[in-house]
């Protein structure tokens, strides 16, 4: 049975069996994001594109996060 709140269907519907929180809890909120959209593309009842779309939103944010970091440390100015 599907708890919506603590394991919802789409979280737990994944072919390996394996909820996704088990691996997001790991990486940052961005890329715990990204992979969550990438996760559930095709399980959930939206388009499976708006989830990669998101996923790819995602991406972009932690890159411009990353050369942002990369620039400070440099002594650039952001």
């Amino acid at each position: 049975m599907s708890d919506p709140v603590n394991h919802p269907a789409h979280r737990t519907s994944h072919p390996s069996g394996i909820e996704c929180i088990r691996i997001v809890e790991h990486m940052t909120f961005c890329c715990g994001s990204a992979m969550q959209h990438l996760w559930r593309a095709g399980l959930k009842a939206f388009d499976a594109r708006e989830n990669l779309c998101t996923a790819k939103w995602f991406i972009e944010r932690e890159l411009k996060r990353l050369d942002g970091e990369a620039r400070d440390a440099s002594g650039d100015d952001l």
